[in-house]
């Protein structure tokens, strides 16, 4: 296998490795929170996430992306004191940025919680959000600036920090009396030791070893167009970070208005369980991203059809039976996470994974297409579908419950997949591998009907599990679904294993064999 070949399968692995500990720690902080809350409780804490992740990406407006860039660049060129500079100005426009945000939110929490969503209890958590946004916002300024500098491990070191910090107080909060109000909170205090830690590890690392110089102020004409240049490269950034977020959460916005407030837990851990396919593709469109652009400036057809195909199987093969498991163990998976209390969550459960894949497949398209300089295709693809979101989901949640608010995203994410395929295509001249796509689904298929025959309980999930999976696999590579170029990302998974890897050596190396 090339360097160029397997570039895209060792760089997903990387980051994959990195988003499933951050996740397992989501999932931790739910499965806790879940037990010590009531399921109104819960759900109020749930309810506020849609003002946490708009408001966060809204007031950040893509700037952390924006600082990365011009600090990557000065760098490369050793000016120390734009990169210093960079710094400062995109810090004051952040701070000036958070603290706007959290009056606005302060502002409208009565509003919501009393006019719209008639619920009193939500008003102090939602107000709550307010403190949380200029932490967080921050924080998201430094990270942009390790991301600059290339420490990665940075990064992660930060995420870390926010989520032991968030569920040590969270639940301290909780037990104390504080109930979903300090579930919320202790979000804050996470974000705020987040960004003492940061600040740390700029200090003790940046600013000492490489911006430990006396730098000259620029005058204000200069600063300002330095941050009209930061905004210039943020407004698609944000423009699509928003549509996302209101691609995901405006069902749950709509549950807060048109049903009791219990149902916004049992949905709110619902999309927590089916975005798990997300963590796969996120990884792949991560690399992908450099890949294509990489394919694209040296002009080589032949290697980005490489990896615009390696890319829709790799994604395709992983998420479609994780997604199916999802699917026909809704229940069982609801109620071991998050209590039996938490069951009647399934009902969106299983719809909704089913439009994390349509997202996933998305995401692909997306980082290709912007690795190709056509960032606004994705972008208008993700408004469009925010739009159909919302309309659908004002219509379907008073008829259908949760269930309406999962088959109104998941129409939705069908739809903005389809056409960022379709303008993929339109850009590129190539087609996806649309028959080997077809042969995995059909593989899905029969997985799914082989775990519908086991018992829906922990014991069922097991034998259907492990058995689906190995069926699944055969028939892919029976099939020939898959390819050899592909088979090195199975085996960067493998060699990940630890001590399972020699037992999955052998496995991978029948397929290898296998495959043309």
């Amino acid at each position: 296998m090339t360097d160029k070949k397997s570039k895209l399968a060792s760089g997903s692995i990387i980051i994959l490795l990195g988003s499933i500990i951050l996740r397992l720690g989501g999932f931790i902080y739910r499965f806790i929170l879940s037990r010590l809350l009531t399921t109104t409780g819960y759900g109020i804490v749930g309810l506020t996430l849609p003002f946490q992740n708009i408001f966060i990406i809204g007031a950040s407006g893509g700037v952390p992306p924006a600082i990365a860039k011009y600090v990557s660049e000065y760098k490369a060129v050793d000016d120390k004191k734009m990169v210093h500079q960079i710094i400062i100005t995109g810090l004051k426009l952040m701070i000036f940025m958070a603290l706007l945000a959290a009056v606005i939110m302060f502002l409208i929490s009565e509003p919501i919680a009393i006019g719209i969503w008639h619920k009193p209890e939500a008003l102090l958590p939602l107000r709550l959000v307010a403190l949380i946004i200029p932490f967080s916002i921050i924080v998201g300024a430094l990270r942009g600036v390790f991301q600059g500098f290339y420490q990665m491990t940075y990064i992660f070191y930060s995420k870390f920090i926010e989520q032991i910090f968030t569920l040590i107080f969270a639940i301290i909060l909780v037990l104390i009396g504080w109930y979903a109000a300090g579930a919320v909170l202790g979000t804050a205090i996470g974000f705020l030791m987040a960004l003492l830690g940061s600040y740390y590890l700029f200090k003790t690392d940046m600013k000492k070893n490489y911006l430990n110089g006396n730098y000259e102020p620029i005058t204000f004409k200069e600063e300002l167009g330095l941050i009209l240049k930061i905004f210039k490269f943020s407004i698609p950034v944000v423009i699509s970070g928003v549509a996302e977020i209101f691609l995901y959460d405006t069902g749950t916005f709509f549950i807060g208005m048109f049903l009791p407030t219990l149902f916004a837990g049992f949905y709110t851990n619902a999309s927590a369980i089916a975005r798990i396919p997300l963590i796969i593709s996120n990884s792949i469109s991560t690399s992908v991203l450099p890949a294509t652009s990489e394919a694209s400036s040296l002009k080589n057809r032949e290697l980005l059809k490489l990896y615009i195909h390696q890319s829709y199987r790799y994604t395709t093969l992983t998420t479609l039976p994780v997604s199916a498991f999802i699917m026909v163990f809704a229940a069982p998976i609801m109620s071991i996470l998050f209590g039996k209390e938490y069951v009647p969550g399934a009902s969106a459960l299983w719809i909704l994974v089913t439009g994390m894949f349509f997202f996933s497949i998305y995401l692909i398209g997306s980082s290709m297409c912007q690795g190709l300089g056509k960032p606004q295709k994705p972008m208008y693809a993700l408004i469009i579908g925010a739009i159909v979101n919302m309309v659908l989901s004002f219509i379907l949640i008073p008829r259908y419950g949760i269930a309406g608010a999962a088959f109104a995203t998941t129409i939705s994410t069908c739809l903005l997949m389809i056409i960022t395929m379709y303008d993929l295509t339109k850009i590129t001249s190539i087609h996806a591998p649309y028959l080997d796509m077809i042969k995995m689904f059909i593989a899905s298929f029969v997985m799914i009907g082989m775990m519908y025959v086991v018992p829906q309980n922990i014991l069922g999930m097991i034998i259907g599990g492990i058995i689906g999976s190995i069926l699944y696999l055969a028939i892919v590579v029976f099939t020939k679904a898959i390819k050899r170029d592909d088979v090195v990302f199975i085996e960067h998974i493998a060699n990940k294993t630890g001590p399972l890897k020699k037992y999955l050596d052998p496995v991978v190396r029948f397929i290898y064999n296998y495959t043309d």
